[in-house]
């Protein structure tokens, strides 16, 4: 309502609209202005010849904010932050990885200048493993903190100890938060005092509760300033603040902060928490203008909150709680899908119907869970996208933000409870403009709440799909001798 409106940061009001149909819309790399040519030709070596929208959007906005050096922002104003909400899959992460390694190549001395946080050890990884392949050869070091080695193998992958005190072995780390704040609070010489870029990717779920405590220390530990002698008192910094003749003095490195989700919260209060300064906002979650025959426009949509991916179709099955562990087989083994990702609301839920699945047999399948070791997640990943793998079960904390490759079905097997889990669940296919077709078998106590949770995210475009029962009886007989096996087992 347009009440509501007035209340909004005009920042959140009149956001920079981002095309949303990444086909239509992409741009040869050479037409973007300011890339330095070596990364030019290191995303042609990566087979990358054009931006998607969003990337063509935030690469030259962050570039342009650098553009006097690290030092100062433009017109030696500190630079604004930027916040970007985009689909799954629209390719946020090189539009931070590309600008920061630019900004940073002309660097001398090596200090932590870039900071990525992310929710999980697995989305840590697949970006840090982008900034090496754009950092290679120019002598930039990414650091990976994840928990994965010992605290002190991170420790003296961060720091080096010489007579003359502490140096840092890092330019860019990519962390999740609890090591990281570990390291902040327990490694000596670890210093942020010359951050300038910290990115937060899948935002919403950092700002919830669990991690505004470790963005807050983020920010404390670059504005810390220890007594320094001499020299370093050139690169001291203070809070924002008004500008005094004092602070005047020196120059200050701004830190910047750019945050990234597929579902970056409409809720200013929540982003006011971030402290974020005269934020630039990219979206492309907006409603289209549809023109009617006379002329005049009508707004369609005003609420749509979020964007599905282009190329996706959804559909839910209305089932009861027997028929659904018959209705995963059949279309696994009657309508032979491949390349499945199905999600259950627990780890337990998902174990179980793994068990069931192989117990059954005749498709080949896997689970994907927290509580697998890291290198044996990764060769499950592998599998499933060279195929070997028809089915992979998974619960959400496992799979968010996860590009896995070729994801022609997202299952969910268990309706999801949040409509923000929905969109990350059935965004794991159809990315970077390919299609993709989502299914979520929903009990019939169920379906009145899901289809209104969908509704009021503006999502209208789901179809029902019934399945009869005669088409699972040929599966039942099987079936019941398949939970005989797991009972055993299971005892």
């Amino acid at each position: 309502s347009p009440q509501v409106q007035h209340f909004l940061p005009q920042w959140l009001a009149q956001p920079k609209l981002v095309q949303k149909c990444i086909k239509d819309n992409l741009i040869p790399i050479r037409d973007i202005p300011g890339i330095h040519p070596r990364l030019l030709k290191k995303l042609q070596m990566n087979g990358i010849e054009s931006f998607f929208p969003v990337q063509a959007e935030v690469i030259p906005a962050i570039l342009q904010s650098a553009s006097n050096g690290y030092l100062t922002g433009q017109g030696g104003y500190r630079p604004k932050d930027i916040c970007v909400s985009a689909p799954t899959g629209s390719g946020k992460t090189l539009s931070f990885v590309i600008p920061i390694v630019q900004v940073l190549l002309d660097r001398v001395v090596c200090r932590v200048r870039a900071l990525v946080v992310l929710p999980t050890k697995e989305l840590a990884q697949q970006v840090s493993k982008v900034f090496n392949i754009y950092a290679d050869g120019t002598g930039l070091k990414v650091v990976l903190i994840t928990g994965q080695k010992s605290f002190s193998k991170e420790q003296e992958m961060l720091v080096q100890k010489k007579v003359t005190g502490y140096c840092s072995l890092a330019d860019i780390i990519v962390a999740t938060p609890g090591r990281l704040t570990d390291h902040i609070n327990q490694t000596p010489g670890f210093s942020l005092e010359q951050l300038r870029f910290l990115i937060v990717d899948e935002a919403d779920r950092m700002i919830d509760d669990m991690h505004q405590n470790c963005l807050n220390q983020i920010v404390k530990a670059a504005f810390q300033v220890e007594n320094y002698s001499g020299s370093n008192m050139l690169f001291q910094r203070t809070k924002p603040g008004p500008i005094t003749a004092a602070s005047s003095w020196y120059p200050r490195i701004p830190l910047q902060k750019l945050l990234f989700s597929a579902t970056l919260t409409q809720d200013p209060e929540k982003l006011q928490q971030l402290d974020l300064f005269q934020p630039h906002l990219f979206t492309s979650v907006y409603s289209e203008k549809k023109t009617l025959g006379d002329g005049t426009e009508t707004e369609q949509d005003t609420n749509k909150k979020y964007t599905l991916p282009e190329g996706l179709s959804q559909c839910y099955v209305p089932c009861d709680l027997n028929s659904k562990p018959l209705l995963l087989l059949h279309f696994m083994l009657t309508m032979k899908f491949t390349r499945v990702l199905c999600f259950t609301n627990s780890r337990e839920a998902s174990h179980r119907l793994f068990l069931l699945v192989r117990a059954f047999g005749g498709v080949t399948v896997a689970e994907f869970s927290s509580l697998l070791p890291p290198n044996e997640r990764q060769r499950t990943m592998k599998e499933f996208e060279q195929g070997k793998i028809q089915l992979l079960i998974s619960t959400d904390a496992t799979a968010r933000g996860i590009d896995v490759k070729g994801v022609n079905y997202v299952i969910n097997y268990d309706a999801p409870q949040f409509i923000r889990t929905y969109i990350h669940r059935v965004g794991r296919t159809a990315r970077a403009g390919k299609v993709g077709i989502a299914f979520s078998l929903v009990l019939r106590i169920q379906e009145r709440r899901f289809l209104q949770m969908l509704k009021d995210a503006g999502i209208q475009d789901i179809k029902k799909h019934p399945v009869k029962g005669n088409s699972l009886k040929p599966l039942v007989q099987q079936y019941e001798e398949a939970l005989c096996k797991l009972e055993k087992t299971v005892k």
